[in-house]
């Protein structure tokens, strides 16, 4: 982790972000915690995090609905136990139809549900009762993505949630406290436009490498 000429916080990769983030998570180890990671990248920050705080690690899979000519700007986004947080502001503004938005829901379900097939095996979430759950991954900007997993998570009746990751925009910290027992975050900027800016090395992770960590969490 170094400082840009900006100021703001640059990490090595993601394993680094999630060696950093640990260190402000060591009052969860031991306490019947688990670590549930987003897919791709939140399971590399946190395979970290669950071994050096040596506890379990899963994953919760949620997909960003992205708007149909520029599928980077988030609309909504849906998660595991049929989840769906969608941004009605930005979709009027779009002037996007139920029908456009439904049709891009049915393409990220195809993907979701691959996801869980292939990291999971398919194997359904359990009850997460007496649980301290650690969501975790490599950052967060609108903040959708999270909110579906936190939402998707909470049904499940876990003790509490902490989100912790390594950058949080400022505008969308107080949305995630809003949500949450706690938010653990190394960096939250007023701007920030993109969460690779704030990586030195932000490949993208590939599902054998995502496979290769859940096999030895």
């Amino acid at each position: 982790m170094t400082l840009s000429l900006s100021g703001k916080i640059v990490f090595k990769d993601r394993a680094d972000a999630g060696k950093k983030l640990a260190r402000l998570l060591k009052k969860y180890a031991g306490l019947s915690s688990v670590v549930f990671a987003l897919p791709r990248g939140g399971v590399v920050v946190g395979h970290r995090v669950a071994t050096k705080l040596g506890i379990p690690m899963d994953i919760i899979v949620a997909r960003k609905i992205g708007a149909p000519q520029n599928p980077e700007l988030g609309i909504g986004a849906i998660s595991e136990n049929r989840i769906q947080v969608l941004d009605t502001e930005m979709i009027r503004g779009l002037d996007l139809s139920k029908n456009d938005v439904a049709r891009i829901i049915r393409k990220e379900t195809l993907e979701l549900n691959r996801r869980i097939k292939v990291y999971r095996k398919g194997r359904q979430l359990k009850s997460l009762k007496g649980k301290t759950v650690l969501l975790v991954d490599d950052g967060i900007a609108t903040g959708g993505t999270a909110k579906a997993a936190i939402l998707s998570l909470q049904k499940l009746r876990p003790d509490r949630i902490v989100c912790a990751v390594p950058v949080c925009a400022l505008d969308t910290a107080q949305e995630i406290r809003n949500i949450v027992s706690a938010l653990v975050c190394l960096d939250y900027p007023k701007d920030l436009q993109a969460i690779g800016f704030y990586y030195k090395d932000f490949k993208e992770v590939t599902d054998r490498e995502v496979l290769g960590l859940l096999e030895t969490a």
